[in-house]
């Protein structure tokens, strides 16, 4: 009896641990799917859909973990991988995958109008507004009057005075030249003769001369006039401001000595001013010289109005960009010199077809988007560029109003495309075009495919340089060494992970 009993509980037990063990396996296997209500048919790798397991796990090349796809996510859409019957290069994503890669659409619009361009500044005094002082003689400062950088001055303000014995002789002569011609004094320091003659015209171009000489060495017609007016030698030669404005620069000090084309002092007159702004140069030709701009001081709010010069705007070095110059009135003098301010420009584009920058997949060579063909297929497309702005950019080529193209995770789309369309030149292939022999060679001039990167070949020049590769019945043509091993590589592991079961 006793046997009896140990017996059935033995088997009592071998049942439990049994129906324990089918029921793990049957909630690890599906436990996604039953718990979300829906049927899963398979897990893709996240980073390359076209790799699928009938089980959960780890992907085996980026390491992350496989998602699934769901039977009533599928619906009536294509397989990935099924290219039947599709245009050239298109690739067909059910929406599962979609979701998993971020795929979004974006609808292609007709867009037209005005735009802001909006810039940043910089205030530099117009060039016609500036002034420098320099120096006619050797000599030295002997003072200096309320001259620092930033101080407004005024015309014929004193700033500084200095001594040179250049000056003596030619104010000498200027002294005798004046006595001998009769008439009043001018602003110059010239004369004005009540009685015209030989000799006065005479004494009058010697007085002239006299007078430039001065000018020339740097005396002011202030002082040269002060002077015909006393009839005295001055002691020390005064430098004066040309026109209102403000001191820029200051390179002088009392007791300096300096020699001549010295620059004493720089001086502008900021009642008129510019803004250089720089603008893409995609939108330089929208803006027209006459074009109107507002300036905006952020720290302080305030707006001015300007306008953009006649000026040609200047290109900035590596291209890309241009310099506009901006013209503004300045009445309050609260623009300064390299001040940051900020611009708006507005632009009036030509009406187009647009779409999101986002869409263009650009490789130097051509540009082209990924046109919706049918549901979860992408059709990619070779389009002709236009005006840009912001974040869109006209078509002249390639799409129409009403269109859907790819705007998110376009590389992936573009890769997946180049990928199918890049298909490996085969031994055996003969056509009249593009003949090859039993030894597998293809044409010298005819181009095929790198299956690696998606390069066009010579296959001559691939094969004199060793990069082609036979594999399961195929020549494959290579456009160097590097892309060679690595899709010899990438083989090796596809053909280990089939054989293994993964």
């Amino acid at each position: 009896m006793t046997q009896t009993r140990q017996i059935g509980l033995a088997i009592a037990v071998l049942v439990a641990i049994a129906a324990s063990y089918g029921l793990g396996r049957h909630y690890g296997h599906s436990d996604t799917g039953t718990k979300s209500g829906r049927h899963v048919l398979y897990y893709v790798d996240p980073m390359h859909p076209a790799y699928k397991s009938d089980k959960p796990g780890i992907a085996p090349d980026c390491g992350m973990r496989l998602e699934p796809v769901y039977a009533e996510d599928l619906g009536n859409a294509p397989p990935f991988s099924s290219l039947t019957q599709l245009p050239q290069g298109a690739v067909s994503i059910d929406g599962a995958t979609q979701r998993l890669l971020g795929i979004r659409l974006a609808n292609v619009e007709k867009s037209s109008g005005t735009r802001t361009v909006r810039v940043v500044g910089r205030v530099v005094p117009e060039d016609t507004g500036v002034y420098r002082i320099n120096s006619g003689v050797d000599g030295f400062i002997r003072e200096t009057y309320h001259d620092s950088v930033g101080t407004r001055v005024k015309k014929d303000q004193k700033l500084a005075s200095y001594y040179s014995p250049e000056f003596l002789a030619v104010s000498s002569g200027f002294l005798a030249a004046s006595e001998h011609v009769p008439g009043s004094v001018g602003t110059d320091g010239s004369r004005t003769v009540p009685f015209p003659g030989a000799l006065s015209k005479q004494g009058v171009s010697s007085l002239q001369g006299y007078t430039d000489r001065l000018r020339n060495l740097g005396m002011s017609d202030v002082q040269i006039k002060r002077m015909a007016e006393n009839h005295e030698l001055p002691g020390s030669i005064d430098v004066v401001a040309p026109a209102d404005g403000f001191i820029l620069a200051r390179n002088i000090t009392p007791g300096q000595h300096f020699e001549r084309d010295m620059e004493f002092y720089r001086i502008a007159d900021l009642g008129r001013v510019w803004v250089v702004a720089e603008v893409y140069a995609q939108e330089a030709p929208y803006l027209h010289p006459g074009g109107q701009a507002r300036v905006t001081l952020s720290e302080e709010g305030r707006q001015l109005p300007a306008h953009i010069t006649d000026s040609l705007p200047q290109s900035e070095a590596g291209g890309g960009s241009v310099k506009l110059r901006l013209e503004v009135n300045n009445p309050k003098f609260i623009l300064r010199p390299d001040m940051l301010v900020d611009v708006e420009l507005p632009v009036h584009l030509p009406a187009g077809v647009t779409v999101p920058v986002d869409a263009l997949v650009d490789s130097g060579v051509r540009t082209r988007v990924y046109v919706e063909h049918g549901e979860g297929v992408f059709e990619p497309r070779d389009v002709e560029t236009g005006w840009r702005y912001g974040e869109r950019v006209e078509i002249r080529k390639g799409v129409q109003p009403g269109e859907r193209v790819v705007v998110a995770a376009t590389f992936l789309v573009d890769s997946e495309s180049r990928l199918k369309s890049s298909a490996p030149a085969r031994a055996p292939t003969r056509t009249t075009d593009s003949p090859a022999d039993t030894s597998g060679h293809v044409a010298a001039g005819k181009a095929v495919i790198d299956p690696n990167c998606g390069m066009p070949v010579d296959p001559a020049k691939a094969a004199a340089s060793g990069n082609t590769l036979a594999y399961q019945g195929s020549t494959y043509y290579f456009c160097s060494k590097k892309c060679k091993e690595k899709y010899q590589n990438d083989s090796a592991g596809t053909a280990s992970k089939q054989a293994s079961g993964r």
